[in-house]
């Protein structure tokens, strides 16, 4: 579910809110000593994030691809002319 920021124009708090994508803006201040219009910010986005361990090429491979890449060994992969060995 995308966050949005939201702005009080009466009294300025600054919250955000989870919402699905097609559920309506909200309107009304959350705070009880305020009955003030809010705003709906415009955001940069926060782009997809990714949590936890791994996240690397090889991860969703075929097993096939993964017992080639395993028999190829931890070489390096650039070859032995690089000089790097």
């Amino acid at each position: 579910m995308p966050n949005y920021d939201y702005e009080c124009q009466t009294c300025g708090h600054r919250f955000e809110v989870f919402q699905g994508m097609n559920d309506p803006k909200l309107q009304d201040c959350p705070l009880e000593s305020c009955a003030g219009q809010v705003k709906r910010l415009l955001g940069g986005g926060a782009g997809l994030i990714f949590k936890g361990s791994g996240f690397y090429q090889t991860d969703y491979r075929s097993s096939s691809y993964q017992s080639g890449a395993k028999s190829e060994g931890s070489g390096g992969g650039c070859g032995s002319s690089c000089g790097c060995h």
